[in-house]
């Protein structure tokens, strides 16, 4: 076991609004949780797949973006100060002889959990690659898949692929860097962002500062180095862009990744539970929201709710073997007013 573990009553992997909701319900058990998840911020499939698109189905909330939900989630969790560990995912589970699961993330960090919830979705997501044979070798030097502080300092010709809110907030911060050209490609053009950004890359668009290519990329230049990006444009007549540093925003997709590896039982690339209290096949392992299957499962956010909730009261007996739990309700009970820090 590594002496630098960080021990936890409770882990949660997948911060989604599921894995959000269910940091909310451990704490007004009192429970404090840490969070793993693959992206590099919270909020799951809200957040990558439809962060600026409306939902319906919220309770009491007529409608939100999954960006809204998110933020609100966050908000609900903050009096509960998680500790949220992004950009990894849990590589290894395993059970200790004391009953506790030791956890080991792809960034080297490892937690000793009494509990673990199990909140990933429908996977890990992964950002869709570029694939063009070869230019995987310059993935990390000078072909990326996100913005990272100071990444771009000595790129001269800057190049990013994609027409949704995350490729132009990247392009517009490339055009507030050093770089002489930055260059955004889309097979057509039409972009998908808040008012806001959208503005702000006309204005970068009419000014020359941000160049525009409708076209597709179809392979590169360099061997050493990359030199340039090749393109098809809409009439499949070739173009060369300079670009020694690429940003890559195609979407991300899920994948089940190293959860199928731990032992749970599984069904359909998901995980078998008690919808009684949402167990798997561990003890203290419990599965919330698309990770699950139960008979009746629906994948609906609501759904992964009240999960959740199940989840969080059935835990307790791990976690606080014998002891009771009552039934409090937030409208009336002084302790959870206390945990939530609308009261002393």
């Amino acid at each position: 076991m590594p002496a630098q573990s960080l021990q936890t009553d409770a882990l949660v992997i997948g911060a989604g609004p599921v894995g959000l909701f269910q940091v909310f319900q451990l704490g007004l058990q009192g429970v404090h949780a840490q969070v793993v998840d693959a992206l590099p911020e919270a909020g799951g499939q809200c957040i990558a797949l439809y962060a600026d698109k409306p939902i319906y189905d919220i309770p009491a909330i007529k409608v939100c973006t999954g960006r809204e939900l998110v933020q609100n989630l966050l908000l609900q969790i903050a009096p509960f100060a998680p500790g949220m560990h992004l950009n990894q995912t849990v590589e290894t589970l395993e059970r200790q002889s004391d009953g506790r699961y030791l956890a080991k993330t792809s960034a080297g960090l490892h937690f000793l959990a009494r509990t673990v919830f199990i909140a990933g979705g429908v996977g890990a997501f992964a950002a869709r690659r570029l694939h063009l044979p070869g230019l995987e070798v310059f993935e990390g030097k000078q072909v990326h898949y996100r913005l990272m502080p100071g990444q771009a300092a000595k790129t001269k010709n800057a190049l990013v692929i994609g027409a949704e809110q995350t490729a132009l907030e990247a392009a517009i911060a490339l055009c507030e860097g050093p770089a002489a050209s930055v260059t955004l490609v889309h097979r057509r053009d039409t972009l998908h962002a808040d008012a806001q950004t959208l503005a702000r890359v006309a204005t970068l668009r009419a000014s020359g500062r941000l160049r525009f290519v409708a076209a597709q990329a179809s392979g590169f230049t360099g061997k050493s180095r990359l030199h340039s990006l090749l393109v098809l444009d809409s009439d499949d007549q070739e173009i060369s862009i300079k670009a020694d540093g690429v940003w890559v925003f195609l979407g991300v997709s899920p994948k089940l990744g190293p959860l199928a590896a731990w032992g749970l039982d599984m069904e359909r690339k998901q995980l078998r539970v008690d919808p009684a209290d949402f167990s798997t096949s561990a003890p203290g392992i419990f599965a919330v929201g698309d990770i699950n299957h139960y008979a009746g499962k629906k994948k609906l956010i609501v759904c992964g709710f009240h999960e959740a909730t199940l989840a969080a009261f059935a835990a307790m007996e791990s976690i606080r073997p014998g002891q009771a739990q009552p039934l409090q309700y937030t409208t009336t009970s002084t302790e959870l007013h206390r945990r939530l820090g609308v009261s002393k």
